[in-house]
């Protein structure tokens, strides 16, 4: 359960903040339907958006092998893109947001917004393991309870490249070239 609380509670903390900086960088209104929106939008992001990003890349797939690479990067920008399109509609149609008014700000308040939720969804990716061992850690002095079992405390398991990487940290070769260097001093 307590896994589950902190899985909802992190994302939902930082998606707030992104639906605040979508709410003053764009003509959309979001204002004190931030707390429904981002429990709306959380819950979205974790158990719908899977789904239809599953979806669309089974669909994309089908074409991969007729794409460059440059233009197999386009297809995956414009997946990503419509996910967080379909997700923000859902985030307006069920919540307090809204969409500025005029048709300048009508338009920009459906384009600019995803591509905010992209940019949050991609900083939150790349410090997501942290957030959530922070939010865990905070939740453990706030129930007063251990965390049994906890992964921090066991042992790393030594794999091949983490000792290849360690070792080159320490004299700047890799193990190859350590190895080169070596059958050089033998012969």
């Amino acid at each position: 359960m307590k896994k589950w609380v902190v899985r909802f509670a992190s994302p939902l903390v930082f998606n707030i903040v992104v639906l605040l900086v979508v709410g003053w960088l764009t003509p959309a209104r979001v204002g004190w339907a931030a707390l429904w929106a981002g429990i709306v939008l959380t819950a979205l992001v974790i158990w719908i958006k899977p789904l239809v990003e599953k979806w669309f890349r089974s669909m994309a797939a089908k074409s991969a092998n007729q794409r460059t690479k440059a233009g197999e990067k386009l297809v995956e920008f414009l997946l990503a893109f419509a996910v967080a399109f379909l997700v923000w509609i859902v985030t307006v149609v069920f919540t307090g947001v809204s969409i500025g008014g005029g048709i300048f700000g009508a338009f920009w308040g459906w384009v600019i917004p995803p591509v905010i939720l992209l940019i949050g969804w991609a900083i939150y990716g790349a410090i997501d393991d942290k957030v959530e061992t922070h939010a865990g850690t905070l939740l453990d002095k706030a129930t007063g309870s251990k965390a049994a079992g906890t992964d921090a405390a066991a042992p790393p398991i030594p794999c091949p490249e983490a000792s290849a990487a360690r070792r080159e940290l320490n004299d700047g070769l890799t193990d190859e070239q350590r190895r080169m260097l070596d059958e050089l001093g033998k012969g």
